[in-house]
């Protein structure tokens, strides 16, 4: 099993509008899945919870890191990791803008707010 995106796993996914996502539960089952904006910054791709931390979908990733994508064609196990660097959450902040412009400013700034920003989760295939 490979431990990196491949770069054509990276393009599908970086293109998506929505990606699909689920995380484990501690008995190892899957959660329900949630549709949510998905990006990408160079080789990695990235979620924030529209909600802030009281989102469902991002509290749950917290029970084991672990979980299941699935977006234009890709369906992968993945590792999900908390990214606190605030370079990188800037970066994010306009991968969010300019991916999703088209939506309006009443989606987008809440995803490039305070709340939003503290959720910012890196996917890393596991």
């Amino acid at each position: 099993m490979t431990t990196t995106w491949t770069a054509k796993e990276l393009d599908r996914i970086g293109a998506a509008d929505e990606l699909d996502i689920a995380a484990r539960r501690r008995d190892g089952s899957l959660r329900e899945p949630t549709t949510i904006w998905v990006v990408r910054s160079g080789d990695d791709l990235y979620v924030r919870s529209y909600r802030g931390p009281e989102g469902r979908w991002y509290r749950a990733t917290k029970t084991r890191h672990e979980g299941h994508i699935r977006a234009a064609g890709v369906d992968r196990d993945v590792a999900f990791v908390d990214e606190p660097d605030p370079a990188v959450n800037a970066r994010i902040d306009d991968a969010y803008r300019t991916k999703y412009h088209s939506h309006g400013a009443e989606y987008v700034d809440p995803m490039t707010a305070a709340p939003a920003r503290t959720t910012t989760t890196k996917i890393v295939p596991a």
